[in-house]
């Protein structure tokens, strides 16, 4: 009786054994027949656009490299890759601080050869110590009386030129550090610029 029932056993489990063969092995004839009708189909195949856009780059390089064309190379998206900057490794600079000082009264001048009067506030500008401005307060009225001579020497036919300003800020920037230097030995004022200015 044991022996039957150790065959029966043997013949149950035999089917099932090829039952799941034969699943296995008709997945795999699915996966097969698959995979080769995509690979027939040309599934795996480069895409026509990349493939040409490819082909593109390699012959613009070509012909950039028989141009002689140094910046030829090109990137990914085709467009050619710009020249990177060179950065260089440089001692930091000493910087100085600027200081300013504004005269407290305006200046008023009559122009030469008219009845029109310039009124002016200035300010000065150094890069020197507190000294400059020292001696500027010792001699504000040498330095008041200096920049209203130049303002004096002013036509109304210098008025309408473009730099005039600029012309006169520096006129009397010049001025101002002669009359400093004559009396204290030095100058020191770097730059002169007007706060107001009115022409009337």
């Amino acid at each position: 009786m044991a022996e039957e029932n150790g065959e029966e056993e043997v013949k149950k489990g035999k089917p099932i054994v090829k039952i799941i063969l034969i699943v296995v092995g008709i997945l795999l004839l699915l996966g097969v027949a698959i995979g080769g009708t995509l690979f027939a189909t040309g599934f795996f195949d480069p895409k026509p656009d990349e493939a040409a856009k490819a082909k593109l780059e390699q012959l613009e390089g070509e012909a950039a490299a028989a141009a002689g064309d140094k910046a030829a190379e090109v990137g990914p998206d085709g467009k050619p890759i710009e020249p990177k900057r060179v950065t260089k490794k440089a001692e930091e600079k000493e910087k100085f601080e600027y200081t300013y000082k504004e005269i407290e009264r305006e200046l008023l001048a009559n122009l030469t050869n008219s009845r029109k009067v310039m009124q002016v506030q200035i300010a000065f500008m150094t890069r020197y110590d507190e000294r400059v401005f020292k001696n500027v307060e010792k001699h504000e009225f040498a330095i008041r009386s200096v920049a209203l001579d130049v303002m004096r020497q002013i036509t109304e036919d210098q008025l309408d030129r473009p730099e005039f300003r600029k012309e006169l800020a520096e006129k009397i920037r010049e001025s101002v550090n002669a009359k400093l230097e004559s009396l204290e030995d030095f100058g020191g004022i770097e730059e002169v610029y007007f706060t107001s200015f009115v022409v009337q």
